[in-house]
């Protein structure tokens, strides 16, 4: 591979976003398969509440997780643009600096969520037993955020080099290994939840120094780390970062919104809401990483200003963002019995997982849109953009659309406040993103 010049600058957009996104597509899989590997053995201890607590946690750490996703596209956007302009040297340093300040920001955030777990937690509805069990549940998987953070934006950065297999390997290899030691902590050593959280850290710190050997042996795209470096790159990478952030974090708001609507009808329907979040992330993790994999793109044809190539890579992602939703949702409702019987839930929970099979996964392709056109504001220098829509779906459509829908129809209704939420705002991005990637 030529390190020195962009790989995305010639060749079929189309086939960059489809080799970039399926690659991606796999290694995020597997790091879902973490969450959904632990929610399966969860299950067969045969406690409600457990799977419920898990709900509960993952709603909280998503937030502190959604906070490093803002941080890697920062870095994916600021490395991107410099390899596009063939300025390798300043890739490195931002490649570093970017490392940096992840970790920095994420210890503070993970900081604040275990410090106010508890409150955090019965706030969202959680109570008693339940409680208790995702507050420790927390304690001892969040101190690992950081390092999962870390290892995400390395990934980021492999994506913006053009290397779309190592960073799928980064995140296949964590998927596996925690595949591997969920049933040994959980029932072999007894330890039940509390062992799921354990492999969490381990699988986590893997994805870190595996994303860390590939960036720095491999590529050469992390300059040794310095104060003036991390001074000099800190505003660049903080006008991304902080609308980035403040984009992602509108989300883990969204669903813990959600998540507390579904807690008053309670902890059978909060186990089944913890099945939805973790088939959602299964079955649209190809959207997940499209939104990703397509800023490398964008950002080395922008900082080459080749518009034309920039303008053709948005619509190969609404392409391929339509089809892969519509072949998803296809699978999951064969599959929606299945998923039902493996996770052993009761008729709550069933009735949840079938609001979201039969109807309200098929919203996706609007979020999916939606997380598109977040890529294209964020590489394209709009960033403010991307966090305004978001905010539109998550902290102004998610509270009215989800009480008015449960009121009437119960824990399936907020299943379809949510999703018509991400319906409107997706429609208001798509139009949005059209026009202004058309004047560029």
């Amino acid at each position: 591979m030529n390190t020195q010049q962009g790989r995305f600058l010639t060749g079929s957009t189309m086939r960059h976003v489809v080799v970039m996104t399926l690659s991606s597509t796999i290694g995020l899989t597997f790091m879902f398969l973490i969450d959904a590997a632990t929610l399966f053995w969860v299950a067969r201890m045969g406690v409600e509440q457990n799977m419920a607590a898990l709900g509960f946690a993952w709603t909280i750490q998503f937030f502190t997780l959604s906070g490093g996703i803002g941080l890697m596209i920062a870095a994916v956007a600021l490395v991107s643009r410099a390899i596009g302009r063939g300025d390798r040297e300043q890739a490195r340093r931002h490649g570093s600096s970017a490392m940096v300040i992840t970790v920095l920001v994420q210890v503070v955030l993970a900081a604040i969520v275990l410090w106010f777990r508890e409150d955090i937690l019965a706030l969202a509805g959680a109570r008693g037993e339940t409680l208790a069990i995702a507050s420790r549940f927390l304690l001892i998987s969040v101190p690992s955020l950081p390092i999962m953070a870390l290892g995400m934006v390395g990934s980021g950065i492999l994506r913006a080099q053009g290397d779309a297999t190592r960073a799928m390997l980064v995140t296949i290899f964590a998927g596996l290994v925690a595949m591997a030691l969920d049933p040994l902590f959980i029932f072999g050593f007894g330890l039940g939840v509390d062992g799921a959280a354990i492999v969490m850290n381990i699988a986590r710190s893997t994805t870190a120094l595996l994303a860390l050997y590939f960036v720095v042996r491999v590529h050469d795209l992390a300059a040794r780390p310095s104060l003036a470096n991390v001074r000099k790159v800190a505003p660049a990478f903080a006008a991304i970062a902080a609308p980035a952030m403040a984009t992602q974090l509108s989300t883990p708001l969204g669903n813990y919104i959600a998540t507390g609507f579904i807690a008053q009808f309670g902890d059978g329907a909060v186990a089944g809401w913890a099945v939805v979040g973790r088939l959602t992330v299964l079955a649209f993790g190809g959207i997940f990483a499209l939104s990703g994999a397509v800023g490398g793109i964008f950002g080395q044809n922008y900082g080459a200003g080749q518009m034309d190539r920039v303008r053709s890579t948005y619509r190969d992602a609404l392409i391929y963002c339509l089809g892969y939703i519509l072949l998803a949702w296809l699978a999951l409702w064969s599959l929606r019995g299945v998923a039902i019987e493996a996770f052993q839930l009761g008729p709550e929970g069933a009735g949840v997982v079938l609001a979201f099979t039969n109807l309200a996964a098929g919203g996706f392709v609007f979020t999916g849109i939606l997380f598109v056109s977040n890529a294209a504001f964020n590489n394209l220098g709009r960033p403010l953009w991307s966090t305004g829509f978001n905010w539109v779906r998550d902290g102004v459509l998610m509270f009215p659309l989800c009480w008015a829908l449960a009121n009437a129809l119960g824990a399936t209704g907020v299943v379809y406040g949510q999703a018509l939420a991400g319906v409107l705002a997706g429609m208001l991005a798509a139009a949005t993103a059209w026009r202004f990637v058309a004047r560029l």
